[in-house]
C-alpha cells in the first residue's frame, strides 16, 4: 500500500500551517495530486507551491467552497484542518466567540466535506475524508466552551455523513483529535510551560509532533482502508 495514493487527487484545506504543513509533506512523497488551500498568509501559502496548486479559500462562503471543489475535479480524498481558537477572555467575549467557532470550526468544514461527499456519489466514485477536531471535544477543559462545543459538533457531524456515505461507493469519513501538538494553536502554550506537568507527571512521555498526525491522515487516506465513522485521538494517552 505504500505507493497506493499515487495520483489520487487531494484537497488540502490548511495545508500550509500549523499540522496541515506536515501532512502535505508527507503526503506529496507518494505522488498524490495536492490542491492545497489557505485562508491568509498568502507569502507562507506560496512556499508550498512544489507541492501542488494552490488555492485561497475561505470555506465558510459556498462560492469559496464551490471554486475550491472545481480545482480538484477527480477528488479522491479530502482533509479539513482549517480552525479558529475561538478565545474568549471574558464573559463578555464568549457569544462572538462561539458564533465564530460554529461557522468556522463546525459549519465551514462539515459543509465542504458534505459537498465534496455529493461530487464522490455524483461520479460514482471512493473516496476519504479526513475532518480534525480536538481532545477538548472529548475531554473536559475549563475555558473551551466556545472552541469545544463547535468541536464535538464537527465530531459528531462527521460521523453522521459516514453512516450516510456508508455502501456503494465507498466514501468514508472520519474524525482525527489531536492532543497537545508543538504546532499551530498550542505551540505558544507548550512554550510557555502551560503543559508541562502533563510530561513531568508521566502522564505523556513526550509532546506530540505535527508528524503524528500526518501519518494518522494517510492511514485514513490509504484506498484500501477498512475503518469509517470513527474518532482516533491523537495524544499520547492525555484523554485516558
Amino acid at each position: 500500500m505504500r505507493d497506493s495514493l499515487e495520483g489520487r487527487e487531494l484537497i488540502l484545506v490548511g495545508g500550509t500551517g500549523g499540522l496541515g504543513a506536515a501532512s502535505t509533506e508527507l503526503l506529496a512523497e507518494p505522488g498524490a495530486r495536492l490542491t492545497i488551500a489557505y485562508r491568509s498568509r498568502e507569502e507562507r501559502a506560496l512556499a508550498f507551491e512544489r507541492f501542488g496548486r494552490i488555492v485561497r479559500s475561505d470555506i465558510t462562503k459556498p462560492g469559496d467552497r464551490r471554486k475550491l471543489l472545481d480545482a480538484a475535479p477527480e477528488l479522491y480524498g479530502l482533509v479539513v484542518f482549517a480552525g479558529d481558537p475561538a478565545r474568549a477572555r471574558s464573559s463578555e467575549d464568549l457569544e462572538p466567540a462561539m458564533r465564530l467557532s460554529l461557522e468556522v470550526n463546525h459549519m465551514g468544514p462539515i459543509l465542504l466535506a458534505r459537498e465534496a461527499a455529493d461530487r464522490m456519489k455524483s461520479r460514482k466514485a471512493p473516496g476519504s475524508i479526513v475532518l480534525i477536531s480536538t481532545i477538548q471535544a472529548v475531554a473536559l477543559f475549563p475555558g473551551s466552551t466556545a472552541y469545544a462545543g463547535a468541536k464535538v459538533a464537527l465530531l459528531h457531524s462527521g460521523r453522521i455523513l459516514a453512516k450516510e456515505c456508508r455502501g456503494q461507493p465507498n466514501i468514508r469519513v472520519n474524525v482525527i483529535s489531536p492532543g497537545v501538538i508543538a504546532a499551530g494553536m498550542a505551540e505558544a502554550r507548550i512554550a510557555s510551560g502551560k503543559y508541562d506537568r502533563y510530561r513531568d507527571d508521566g502522564i505523556i512521555h513526550r509532546f506530540g509532533q505535527p508528524q503524528d498526525v500526518a501519518r494518522a491522515v494517510r492511514f485514513f487516506l490509504e484506498p484500501d482502508n477498512y475503518v469509517t465513522g470513527q474518532m482516533l485521538s491523537v495524544d499520547g494517552g492525555l484523554t485516558l
